[in-house]
């Protein structure tokens, strides 16, 4: 015997589903963004992974060489921070839509954010929905 909530059930599950296969697909997004910054003179370049992670340091030019190793290290973890960054701001333009307002990528990974300001108290639903998940089956059906 089926409820006259059944569709409304089924509806609600089909949208858990759907935003569960966005998150899969956004998760796939932000493992291929990736940073890059280049020091000044082309000193350094520097590519790192949507977490950060340093993928590749190169050294364009011969400058490097020139440097005493303190100025050169400078430049190296300069250089990585801006890579960063600059990952760090791809992913935030990914995820812009999809987080609440006044919510940013940065004030997440900051912990500058409540997590409960991510999720609702209570989820969307019909009423109809609510009153049954609240109350159970009516008299008679």
């Amino acid at each position: 015997m089926t409820s006259p909530y059944d569709q409304q059930i089924e509806d609600l599950l089909q949208q858990y589903r759907t935003q569960r296969e966005e998150a899969v697909e956004t998760r796939r997004r932000i493992n291929e963004i990736t940073g890059t910054a280049t020091a000044p003179r082309q000193v350094v370049k520097v590519t790192v992974g949507a977490q950060g992670e340093v993928t590749a340091i190169e050294f364009p030019t011969g400058t490097y060489r020139r440097l005493p190793p303190k100025e050169l290290a400078d430049q190296l973890l300069s250089t990585i921070q801006q890579a960063r960054a600059d990952a760090l701001e791809k992913v935030g333009d990914l995820m812009a839509g999809q987080l609440p307002d006044g919510v940013t990528m940065g004030g997440l990974l900051r912990g500058e954010v409540d997590p409960s300001r991510l999720l609702a108290e209570d989820p969307t639903m019909p009423d109809s929905v609510r009153e049954y998940v609240d109350n159970g089956r009516p008299e008679g059906a």
